[in-house]
């Protein structure tokens, strides 16, 4: 029910990008993520708040994957059940799979 959907997944040289459109609970449609190995390189949400998708994605850049997931997975907004950050912890959990 709170699952993200893989759009795309594909590397070149040495970066993993990968697309997600997030579940309809959040405010966020999509989540475009590049990995380079274990490493966050660059998140950017589509539609969401705004400051808040913004400040996640600048939190995360330089994480590793594993940390990212530890601090975001569970992350509740406003009772739905999952929120922006933990639509982005499923998503690097399902790269990590």
């Amino acid at each position: 029910m709170y699952n993200v959907e893989l759009l795309y997944d594909y590397t070149e040289g040495d970066v993993r990008r990968a697309s997600f459109r997030t579940c309809d609970f959040v405010c966020s449609t999509q989540i475009d993520i590049e990995l380079e190995g274990d490493v966050i390189r660059r998140v950017q949400y589509t539609n969401g708040c705004n400051g808040n998708t913004q400040g996640i994605a600048a939190l995360c850049r330089g994480m590793k994957v594993d940390e990212a997931v530890r601090r975001l997975e569970g992350i509740d907004c406003n009772g739905r059940g999952t929120s922006c950050p933990d639509q982005l912890a499923r998503a690097l959990k399902m790269l990590m799979d």
